[in-house]
């Protein structure tokens, strides 16, 4: 039987001595109903007195509702210090179970361990199995003090005298658990102890009988049960390979392993497609490892290093044959193996010698091999069994599942950058306009790459656009209509749109775009856009947003302010308007264009870090890069969770030198003289190798203005990068590039001007329109 459900004690006479807890739920009787009553009355069919001490059978007891309850029983004789009977214990198993309890010869053969103590905790009696548990001899038990035979087996006795104790002293039986771990005299083993006061004639308590359960198997049941349960909320926490794998390895060490370690192939920490294996050594990368005591000899195999296993050896065993590996000593390829160890790291052969087993398992998911875990035992821990190889499977098999997730994810993430990185401008322009510095910093969190980008465009007129933007989402679509939205921007800019103007054609691309594909929920979910033009001969920045935060001014004394514009809807949204505001800056204001991940966050006041912005901004920096870093690490947290794109502009100004102006009577007789003074103008800037085409540019557009424009006629040269000449008008038609034919007398002045110049455009202004070409500057 592998356990009692009721004890009770009685006298020499019969009368009840002691009652359990399990007596009464068998027989319902409480022990204050029971105890110094004759035993007789509990029975359903009278037993002889003189029959107890042989009782050997299957009884009917009287429950106390009336009913008849069966039940098998033994007696066991309590012995006194003199060896004589003093009473007997009698056990009860569960009702109808065909179980005999024991006695006599059985009590020693019985599976749990039983024994009895007299009040001085001397051993009385002790059954074969708490004998061997002991490692004793019987003859060396009985009527020794248990405190001596703990000292003998070098054990920690002190709970179990302690309970002895209280039973002795209260009159009061108690259950405990208790725990001896692998390390101890006696091995691992975790038992279920009953105690039960033995009470004499006079009702004194003279004796304390002991039943113990072994529990281990259930201990360890329960400990697997729980690792798995913990496994499932503690691997896998983070989208990264290595950090799943120490994951791993924290729930194997020690609890399941001395030491464990987790090698991966090299394709599943980088971003490739899956390769096949070799079918001669394996290279598997060491990514995580961990022993149980700091005592233990350093790895073999350093983390991130590469090592090759041998066919022969557990772990490519494991991943040739998809299934775990068991192995220890004596197996003849686990021996081969050892022996190939203690050639490379000779330091180790102590510990591998102590080597009692183990325990490879490959690492798969979705039918994808990615590595292997090895698990291994040390004495005096037990070799591992069937169980422990199915516990080490859910867990080989849970965190396999969250690397495969990590890679993808990094796989996902690394594409999604170089996409991104791939529409991002390399090098940016260098126009005279302003001077520009940018950092475009990717979120780490586990949402993957978002939709963060920026531009510098160069206009005609020495102007340029600067361009933020933040598409809502993250990963790979977001990343496309984040491309999408950077060259549609480009397009419209080389149109040269009003910021209002150019926003409000972004926004119907975009509702377009959520029309056109039902399945993108990154474009239903919108995006934001800021477009600024600054021009360096008006000094004049004219922005306008989409739902996106208004850019910070830093003015050349230092003060910041927020630029003053009317923030419009998301795009995507449609129907609404958008509108631009115009603010004059001196000449080196620091304009800074953000992304909404610079200064929002799930525990972070907006308004706050703005404030740390304009701040932060403020700071003395060598240069603007370097105010570029100092601005990131003063207002980014620590791990932010958001994309964040900084674009940095300090503005220039084109001197009075640089530009020449002059109003054109409507009369073609007056482009003689607009010609000569273009000419001179050229002379006086010491260009007059371009003199003789750019004559003929401004001959040509002031001419086609006189013709077909309406006045105000207006010729601006500017010396900038280029030499730009700009002739507007107040008629709003635009003038188209033809090919004339052969008897055509006209049609061939634009065709000249875009053969003679680097290139050429118009622009609509709020009077009418601007016709512009760029000529290179001679050389020097």
């Amino acid at each position: 039987m592998e356990q009692a459900s009721a004890v009770a004690t009685l006298d020499i006479r019969g009368t009840v001595t002691g009652w359990s807890e399990g007596a009464r739920r068998l027989t319902g009787h409480c022990a204050e109903d029971v105890v110094g009553r004759d035993a007789r009355e509990l029975l359903a069919r009278d037993v002889p007195p003189e029959a107890v001490s042989e009782l050997s059978a299957t009884l009917l007891l009287r429950h106390r509702d009336g009913s008849t309850v069966s039940a098998p029983v033994r007696a066991l004789p309590l012995l006194g210090a003199a060896g004589t009977p003093q009473g007997y214990a009698v056990t009860a198993g569960p009702p109808d179970d065909g179980t005999l309890l024991l006695t006599g010869e059985t009590f020693q053969q019985a599976s749990l361990s039983m024994s009895v103590h007299d009040t001085r905790q001397r051993y009385l009696r002790v059954n074969d199995t708490a004998r061997r548990m002991l490692g004793l001899p019987r003859e060396n038990v009985i009527g020794r003090r248990l405190s001596d035979v703990m000292e003998e087996i070098d054990a920690d006795g002190a709970g179990f005298m302690r309970h002895l104790r209280e039973v002795t002293e209260t009159g009061r039986s108690l259950r405990y658990e208790t725990y001896t771990p692998a390390s101890s005299r006696l091995g691992e083993h975790a038992w279920t102890v009953e105690m039960w006061p033995v009470r004499d004639a006079s009702d004194q308590v003279a004796a304390v009988a002991v039943a113990g359960f072994e529990t281990t198997a259930q201990r360890r049941a329960s400990q697997r049960l729980a690792l798995l349960n913990e496994a499932a909320a503690g691997i896998g926490t983070t989208l990264d390979v290595v950090r799943t794998a120490e994951e791993l390895i924290a729930f194997l060490v020690p609890r399941f392993a001395d030491f464990a370690g987790v090698d991966l192939l090299e394709w599943v920490l980088g971003t490739e497609e899956p390769i096949a294996a070799p079918t001669t050594g394996i290279a598997l990368r060491r990514v995580a490892h961990d022993a149980a005591h700091e005592g233990s000899p350093r790895a073999s195999v350093h983390l991130g290093e590469t090592d090759v296993y041998p066919p022969y050896s557990a772990p490519a065993r494991a991943l040739a044959q998809g299934r775990p590996v068991l192995s220890g000593p004596g197996d003849p390829d686990f021996d081969r193996w050892m022996r190939v160890r203690n050639e490379q790291a000779p330091h180790n052969r102590p510990y591998r010698e102590r080597v009692r087993s183990a325990l490879a398992v490959p690492l798969m998911a979705r039918g994808t091999t990615l590595g292997v875990a090895v698990a291994v035992r040390v004495e005096p821990q037990e070799p591992y069994v069937d169980d422990d190889i199915v516990l080490a499977q859910e867990l080989a098999s849970r965190a396999a599942v969250c690397i495969d997730n990590a890679r993808r994810f990094a796989r996902e993430r690394a594409t999604a950058l170089a996409l991104q990185h791939s529409l991002l401008p390399r090098g940016l322009p260098g126009p005279a306009a302003v001077e520009v510095a940018h950092r475009y910093l990717p979120s780490a969190s586990a949402a993957g790459i978002g939709g963060d980008w920026f531009d510098v465009i160069p206009l005609s007129g020495s102007r340029v656009a600067l361009v933020v933007g933040d598409v809502v989402g993250h990963g790979i679509p977001s990343t496309a209509t984040m491309g999408r939205l950077c060259t549609a921007v480009r397009t419209l800019a080389d149109v040269d749109l009003p910021p209002d103007e150019l926003l409000t054609h972004l926004d119907d691309l975009v509702t377009h775009l959520v029309a056109g594909d039902t399945g993108n929920e990154v474009a239903e979910l919108g995006a934001t856009c800021l477009y600024a033009v600054y021009d360096p001969v008006t000094r004049r920045l004219t922005a306008a947003g989409a739902g996106h935060p208004a850019p910070a001014v830093v003015l050349p004394d230092g003060t910041t302010r927020m630029f003053p514009m009317t923030a419009g809807p998301p795009l995507g949204v449609g129907g609404l308007p958008f509108e631009a505001t115009e603010l004059e800056l001196p000449e080196g204001s620091v304009v800074a264009l953000y992304t909404d991940g610079l200064i929002e966050d799930r525990d972070r006041d907006v308004d706050h870090a703005t404030g740390e912005l304009r701040h932060a901004l403020t700071a003395p920096a060598a240069s603007l890069e370097a105010l570029c870093d100092s601005v990131l690490k003063a207002v980014l947290p620590e791990e932010p969770s958001d994309d964040v794109a900084l674009l940095l502009a300090r503005t220039r100004a084109l001197g009075a030198d640089q530009i020449r102006t002059w109003d054109i009577l409507p009369d073609p007789a007056h482009v003689a003289a607009v010609r000569r003074s273009v000419t001179e103008a050229l002379t006086a800037w010491g260009l007059d190798e371009a003199a003789f085409v750019m004559e003929l540019v401004v001959s040509e557009l002031v001419t086609n203005a006189i013709r077909y424009g309406d006045p105000p006629i207006q010729l601006r040269l500017i010396r900038d990068g280029a030499l730009i000449c700009e002739v507007s008008d107040g008629s709003s038609t635009s003038p188209h590039l033809r090919r004339a034919h052969a008897y055509d007398e006209g049609g061939r002045g634009l065709l000249l001007v875009a053969q003679l110049t680097e290139r050429w455009g118009s622009r609509q202004t709020t009077t009418g329109k601007t016709i512009w070409a760029e000529q290179s500057l001679p050389a020097g």
